[in-house]
């Protein structure tokens, strides 16, 4: 019994082995076999890709499925939003309602996967955007502008956190101005985390 099943029985919780999903990230050309998980004698499902957090996981980490899922689900959305017009309010309420309820589809936890994923990807959220923009009358922010400032303030919040396990990652250079870029061997890893360090020097 590992470590977790026996902390859970210690607090009286239940491990639910049906809604326990096992996904594997592993980018080896000879990528060992995994046994299967076992809680009390029950194997966990193996999955290809899983929703967590309304955030699609995929064990390749290519974000094409949750943005077309994210695409989708703020498609339905525009509907209210012409409803709203055809009403004859103003663009300000559109304005509002565009970003409490699509902005936030589009952008659910964007500096996770919106580095990574393509610009096929990237273009079909900002055509939600410009929709949206069209309906509403007024301008809105593009989704890449949103990324910038969100992670910008994510990265500014874990400089300013000693305790964060990321807080060590940015160090200044000598000249105290701009912080020391991180070396990377792949694109998928130079367009996660380093992407903060960039967009903070650019920002100085």
């Amino acid at each position: 019994m590992n470590t977790g099943v026996r902390r859970c029985d210690t607090n009286n919780l239940l491990l639910n082995t049906e809604k326990t999903k096992e996904l594997i990230v592993d980018y080896r050309k000879n990528a060992d076999l995994h046994p299967p998980i076992h809680i009390k004698g029950t194997a966990v499902e193996h999955v290809s890709s899983f929703k967590f957090l309304g955030v699609h996981i995929s064990e390749d980490l290519i974000w094409m499925n949750n943005c077309s899922k994210l695409v989708k689900k703020a498609h339905q959305r525009l509907f209210f939003l012409r409803t709203l017009r055809k009403n004859h309010l103003s663009s300000d309420i559109l304005v509002n309602f565009y970003r409490c309820t699509i902005e936030r589809i589009l952008t659910n936890c964007i500096t996770v996967w919106y580095g990574s994923c393509s610009a096929l990807d990237r273009k079909a959220l900002q055509r939600v955007m410009k929709t949206a923009q069209c309906i509403a009358g007024a301008p809105l922010p593009a989704i890449n502008d949103i990324y910038r400032k969100t992670y910008l303030k994510r990265a500014g919040k874990v400089i300013k956190d000693p305790s964060h396990p990321a807080h060590g990652l940015f160090t200044l250079l000598p000249s105290g101005r701009r912080y020391r870029s991180l070396r990377t061997k792949t694109t998928r890893y130079q367009n996660s985390f380093p992407t903060a360090v960039r967009l903070l020097n650019s920002a100085s």
